[in-house]
């Protein structure tokens, strides 16, 4: 059992290429820990670093009490498990899971009580006889954990491994996984580029972006709390809906186009930071959850165009369109491209949403988010 601590850590390539810019992280014995982001932000790269699999360019690498920045990987005490099982085709489940104690030359007793117990946590007791071939995706993904269980070591490491497997299966796998780590306990960094995944796992979610560490907390806070325009946009799904807007003088109400939302005293007492930015641009987000359907009791409200509405059994995901101006996360800066700009929410199944019709939405104006158009930070306190 170990803690993980990143000191100023950094990993720039021979080519002048900055992966990895002074990330700072601590991760707790026992704690799970997810690294989420697009492609190239630099979240497999942390983990290789960890795993000893990628040199570290300067900072400091701590496993437990040891700097470990000069050991390799087998001097690590860490277990690994890949997007791909790596198995070997023609040895049992019992072989795969016990091989790496066969080359530490443990006894085959204890070799056969420690692969019997990691069969147990993993619910691969009955499969124990069978080759790769006769497994399901999700069983291989197992016995690949149970290949890193039967280690015991400090740490583990899990890059992507849920990404080869069909959407019924990962959700399975997402809660089994979340079991298995709960019951051994050990530190876990977990990288994968599906939001939904970090959000349902970790018990601190860390986004990255471009080698930058945005934002690192529970996901709840990511979600309710999101520091800045990329996490916003990056956190939830359907995305948050990000607009250009104005505020007007006293901060009663924010200009959206030619439609205007009143702010309540309350509204405006949650975000006394808002008072600067009064007959101002600002960045609106609104979460879809927070656009409600007609009648909800909310004075407050947006006429939209719907353009498509997704029947989904327990919800519609009603898509429209509203003369506002959308803002991209990635830039922080309104689409000039679009003068109609895209959103989306979500309502109860029984709400009368039609392609083609004009619709009128309520706002739930005590959940708005606000964003600084030119540094793309959230205004909050």
């Amino acid at each position: 059992m170990a803690t993980i601590e990143l000191e100023s850590l950094k990993k720039v390539y021979p080519n002048g290429s900055e992966a990895v810019h002074d990330l700072d992280l601590k991760i707790d014995d026992g704690e799970f820990l997810v690294l989420v982001g697009p492609s190239g932000c630099g979240k497999t790269t942390v983990l290789r670093m960890i795993a000893g699999l990628e040199e570290i360019t300067s900072g400091t690498l701590k496993i437990g009490d040891r700097v470990v920045n000069d050991l390799g990987p087998k001097e690590r005490d860490i277990a690994m498990v890949f997007q791909n099982y790596a198995l070997y085709p023609h040895m049992t489940v019992a072989a795969n899971i016990g091989f790496a104690l066969r080359l530490r030359q443990l006894s085959k007793p204890d070799i056969q009580a420690k692969v019997e117990d990691a069969a147990r946590i993993l619910g691969l007791t009955q499969l124990l006889d069978r080759k790769p071939a006769q497994l399901s995706g999700g069983q291989r993904q197992r016995v690949a954990m149970g290949r890193a269980i039967v280690r015991n070591p400090s740490v583990f490491l899990m890059d992507e491994p849920l990404s080869n497997l069909d959407a019924k299966l990962r959700v399975q796998m997402r809660a089994e996984i979340s079991q298995i780590q709960r019951t051994v306990g050990v530190a876990t960094v977990y990288v994968t580029h599906d939001q939904v995944e970090a959000m349902t796992m970790g018990h601190r979610v860390c986004v990255l972006r471009d080698g930058f560490l945005q934002q690192c907390d529970t996901p709840q806070v990511l979600y309710d709390r999101p520091v800045n325009l990329f996490v916003a946009a990056f956190i939830g799904s359907p995305a948050m809906n990000l607009y250009e807007a104005t505020l007007t003088e006293g901060c009663r109400s924010i200009r959206l186009g030619p439609q205007e939302i009143p702010l309540s005293e309350h509204a405006r007492n949650q975000r006394p930071a808002l008072a600067v930015y009064a007959e101002r641009p600002v960045v609106l987000g609104i979460r879809p959850e927070n656009l409600l359907a007609p009648g909800d009791g909310n004075a407050a409200g947006l006429t939209v165009q719907v353009e498509l509405v997704e029947a989904l059994g327990s919800e519609l995901q009603v898509h429209f369109t509203l003369d506002a101006k959308r803002v991209m996360a990635e830039s922080g800066e309104a689409d000039e491209l679009m003068t109609s700009g895209a959103g989306v929410a979500r309502v109860g199944p029984h709400v009368p949403a039609h392609a083609g019709e004009s619709m009128r939405l309520g706002v739930d104006v005590n959940a708005l988010h606000f964003f600084d158009p030119a540094s793309g930070q959230a205004i909050r306190d």
